[in-house]
């Protein structure tokens, strides 16, 4: 069954519009939402210097990317939001994508952004929370990954950090070609 915007459909899906952005990627180039137009993307929000959540979910993320690839998928994009642009320079997104040995022609590192409006961003496009505390290094952040349609329109999510349901996901991605 297709849906009204012409790719295949996802049961109960949330049908969360992700609002206009442009920010700077990895290599300090500007990615926005037109830029992933016409391809089905996951999504979730990092920082660097995180000291709990943010490895494995990095660590899955990839995982999923590696398994995207083995299965022949393509016109599929990662992108990881960073939650303390302060500290997540494109240098510093660089080297912490490195550690997991990303493929960057399908993953995006962004920032470039104010902390607030990283916050409205997340809350207005994805229903979630990213607040910094003052005085506190760690950011709060959801720990969710959400698949986009090729519409720019959040479709579901998943655990990011345990019990990742990668089987699942792969299925969906294939749902959303």
């Amino acid at each position: 069954m297709l849906s009204a915007c012409g790719a295949g459909g996802i049961d109960g899906a949330l049908d969360y519009e992700v609002e206009d952005f442009e920010f700077t990627n990895q290599n300090g180039e500007q990615v926005g939402l037109q830029d992933l137009k016409g391809k089905v993307w996951v999504s979730d929000f990092i920082f660097t210097n995180c000291d709990t959540v943010c490895l494995p979910m990095t660590s899955n993320m990839k995982k999923l990317q590696t398994m995207a690839e083995e299965e022949g998928i393509e016109n599929i994009q990662f992108v990881s939001f960073s939650v303390d642009p302060v500290n997540d320079t494109p240098d510093a997104l660089k080297t912490f994508g490195d550690l997991y040995e990303v493929d960057y022609s399908g993953w995006h590192f962004l920032t470039g952004y104010e902390q607030k409006e990283i916050e409205e961003f997340a809350l207005n496009s994805f229903k979630a929370l990213v607040q910094k505390p003052k005085n506190e290094e760690q950011v709060i952040h959801d720990t969710k990954f959400y698949l986009v349609n090729k519409e720019g329109v959040i479709q579901k999510y998943y655990e990011g950090v345990t019990g990742v349901p990668y089987e699942e996901i792969i299925d969906d991605i294939k749902t959303l070609q």
